[in-house]
């Protein structure tokens, strides 16, 4: 056995190891640290919490009794005034149109039930309740001019209600006397999911401290609406406006948060509903927050993550004034793009051309398609349309496909004559295809023209909220998987259910693969050294892309399975008639043969590929020498 000697790698090797190890101790320790401060920071909220709720049982035991007011005044101060007022006795009054109901509490003026009327939970088939039971908060922190901290959301509103028009108007009044107090102004219109939504004070400037921003706290638990929580956890998201048109996300990560200026919207996005705040008036230094609450996929929640914003909001001339609105519906990327308010960037359509397709070609195109057929059948009517658009594209990749397929009997000659000569076999090669007039590219070119359609459909599906609760065959809802038997385990990256469109989308991706990718196997000619052997690699993704796509779109959108499972068969279908009715192997056979009698110019490509080559030999006798 060879002896072990102590040399220098063992030494670099074993300081490496060490560091790693003080590194590790440090880290637990940081973190013991981290969750020491943690503990001690949920015991002065729950502390926090509790002061709260017993001034706020205080003030609701008070009514007009003004013995038990002086009491109240060391801890509310100037605030005792709202203990005085029926508000104080608690109670909540309800915004209603066509669409939305609201129910705005006297306690913190905010809204304690937000409910979209028109659409349904996919469960329990009730209307669609974005805040309830306490899962959101509209809050502000007062400073008062006596050195209180005070949270409105403790505190009693007054409420008034009126009309304006057909307009209902609530105004909630936080009273620190008859002509001082902080007001949320609500403003619900007919059929509409947006209402104006104004902040402001009056005499408000000995009452608080007003040198300094009031910190507007708006804060939501997003409740879990749909069928896949996985599904719908990656379209859940805080998305914002920002310095004057630019518009981004927090994305998906565990806890994520980003302070940003000139923000003119902050919008809680759910998969297919948002809640929305926007200003007219940008405001620096929005502190943003997005925390995700599903820790195990395979578990079923009751929310997804909880989302909060801070809202500096600067007092102008000792008093507020910010007109701003609310929305609370649909995440409809053509709801929202009615409003002209850059909202329908929640909507995630894609980047760039993929974005452009969606907004200006598939959106308007389903929409014209829905208005006649219903959804299911407008999916196979729309992949019809593409399909056909895309038919052109196909015949020229097929037709290069051909061309190459009838040249490879020459190919593989050039290929056996100069094995020893790489670059004279590339060159030869090249005067081939010049020849016979046939370019290599032409078969990539158009399957690359296809990429846009693919990815721009693969984002349009999961976005598109028409097919929220549509039903096709024996898919339930075509926004979610179409589930046909339930499984008693969990498999990793596929689930616990077994949806039908996916298996039969991965069937016809098989056969057209099986179509189309077998002959490009069979051209691909002898494996060269050195090099990976490509048809090989071909026949092996026949088999391993349909069970990608089986794993994949297991927990997708039954519509974007039916879409793929659909345009497969037709591109089969295309390929099929193209291959035995149009391009014959004989008269492609007889194209290259009357090619090479002809004698043509060279195109660009051709003339630039022959003197790299040139130069690539000539520079190769040089190194010889």
């Amino acid at each position: 056995m060879e002896e072990k000697k102590f040399d220098v790698k063992s030494i670099i090797g074993l300081v490496v190891v060490s560091g790693l190890m003080i590194w590790m101790m440090y880290n637990n320790i940081d973190k013991e640290k981290q969750s020491i401060a943690a503990d001690a920071k949920k015991e002065v909220v729950a502390k926090s919490t509790q002061d709260s709720n017993k001034i706020a049982a205080q003030i609701a035991a008070v009514g007009t009794d003004s013995t038990q007011l002086e009491s109240l005044k060391a801890q509310l101060g100037s605030f005792a005034y709202a203990a005085t007022l029926p508000a104080a006795q608690g109670g909540e009054t309800v915004l209603e149109n066509e669409v939305l109901k609201l129910t705005i509490s006297n306690k913190g003026g905010y809204i304690k039930e937000a409910v979209v009327k028109n659409e349904v939970h996919y469960a329990t088939k009730q209307p669609i309740t974005i805040i309830k039971d306490g899962n959101a908060d509209l809050n502000m922190k007062l400073k008062t001019a006596d050195n209180k901290t005070l949270q409105s959301k403790d505190l009693f509103f007054e409420p008034t209600l009126s009309k304006d028009g057909e307009n209902q108007v609530l105004t909630m009044q936080l009273k620190a006397g008859p002509a001082s107090f902080l007001e949320y102004r609500y403003v619900l219109k007919p059929n509409e999911f947006m209402l104006d939504f104004g902040v402001r004070t009056q005499g408000m400037s000995n009452v608080i401290n007003t040198s300094s921003p009031l910190h507007l706290e708006w804060q939501l638990k997003a409740y879990k609406n749909e069928k896949s929580v996985s599904f719908e956890n990656r379209y859940t998201d805080l998305c914002y406006e920002y310095e004057g048109g630019k518009d981004t996300d927090l994305g998906q990560s565990s806890l994520k948060e980003e302070v940003a200026s000139e923000v003119t919207y902050v919008a809680f996005k759910q998969h297919y509903f948002a809640s929305i705040l926007l200003t007219d008036t940008p405001i620096d230094n929005v502190a943003m927050k997005s925390e995700n609450l599903v820790q195990d996929e395979k578990v079923d929640t009751l929310f997804t993550k909880n989302f909060t914003a801070n809202l500096p909001l600067v007092f102008k001339n000792g008093e507020l004034n910010y007109a701003m609105n609310m929305y609370y519906g649909p995440s409809d990327y053509k709801i929202l793009n009615k409003y002209d308010r850059n909202l329908d960037e929640i909507v995630p359509l894609g980047w760039g051309i993929f974005g452009f397709l969606n907004r200006y070609v598939f959106i308007p195109l389903f929409s014209l398609i829905t208005a006649v057929f219903p959804y299911g059948l407008a999916i196979i009517v729309l992949t019809f349309v593409v399909r056909l658009v895309m038919s052109p594209v196909t015949y020229k990749s097929y037709l290069s496909q051909a061309k190459m397929k009838a040249l490879r009997p020459e190919i593989n000659a050039i290929n056996e004559k100069f094995a020893k000569e790489p670059m004279k076999k590339q060159q030869e090669t090249m005067k081939l295809y010049n020849s016979a007039g046939v370019n290599p590219m032409a078969g990539c070119i158009p399957a690359l023209m296809q990429i846009p359609i693919f990815y721009s459909l693969f984002q349009f599906f999961p976005s598109a909220f028409d097919l929220r609760g549509k039903s096709f065959l024996w898919a339930e809802d075509l926004s979610s998987y179409d589930s046909v038997m339930q499984l008693p385990f969990h498999i990793p990256f596929y689930g616990n259910h077994v949806s039908l469109f996916p298996i039969l989308a991965s069937i016809a991706i098989f056969f057209y693969m099986k179509m189309t990718t077998g002959d490009q196997a069979a051209m691909a000619g002898p494996q060269q050294e050195g090099m990976p052997d490509m048809g090989k690699i071909m026949k092996i993704m026949i088999y391993i892309s349909p069970i990608m796509m089986l794993f994949f779109f297991n927990n997708n959108p039954s519509g974007l399975s039916l879409y793929y499972f659909v345009s497969n068969l037709l591109t089969i279908g295309i390929m099929w008639v193209i291959k035995n009715k149009i391009v014959k192997e004989d008269k492609i056979k007889a194209i290259i043969a009357e090619n090479k009698t002809k004698d043509k110019p060279k195109g660009k490509f051709a003339k630039k590929m022959q003197e790299l080559m040139e130069q690539a030999e000539a520079q190769q006798k040089q190194n010889k020498k």
